[in-house]
């Protein structure tokens, strides 16, 4: 398993990964070609024999610069129940100088329970805290039904930052 920088090339992969995922939200293939070429650095996938088998999307928000914001975590499902969500968040986590994250975040809904612990085994292996806090309502969705999401931080991590 080799968990690296996605590449352009890589976006329809990601996109087809989430097609088949019953539990991520949808979007159309060019977001994830500007993710892989755009983002690359807030980002990472894992690749098995050459397919992609999970990755972690992300960017750093301008108002929050020491704060990596997850935006997706997706696992094929050959390759769940082996720690490779956490391992791909800890790689990227490892991507940023010391100084340069102090926080990572993700929206998660109420009853998200396998990202909640995922986080949560994150917090934990970086010994710091995590937090929950009301984020986007379900208003806020307009027509579009979805259920709230509540940011969920984990932090703060310090410039030492190992994970066990």
């Amino acid at each position: 398993m080799i968990i690296r920088k996605p590449r352009v090339e890589d976006g329809a992969q990601l996109r087809q990964l989430v097609a088949n995922s019953e539990e991520i939200d949808d979007n159309s293939c060019y977001l994830y070609l500007l993710l892989c070429q755009d983002f690359a650095d807030t980002c990472v996938v894992a690749e098995l024999d050459g397919s992609i088998v999970g990755f972690v999307t992300g960017y750093t928000p301008p108002a929050r610069p020491t704060s990596l914001f997850v935006w997706q975590v997706v696992v094929a499902p050959e390759a769940r129940r082996q720690g490779l969500a956490k391992r791909m968040l800890e790689a990227l986590i490892a991507q940023f100088p010391g100084e340069k994250l102090e926080w990572v975040e993700a929206t998660i809904t109420p009853d998200n329970q396998p990202s909640r612990r995922l986080f949560d085994a994150l917090a934990r292996s970086m010994h710091t805290e995590i937090g929950f806090s009301p984020y986007f309502l379900a208003e806020h969705f307009g027509t579009f039904a979805h259920d709230p999401e509540e940011l969920c931080r984990v932090g703060p991590i310090g410039p030492n930052r190992k994970s066990s």
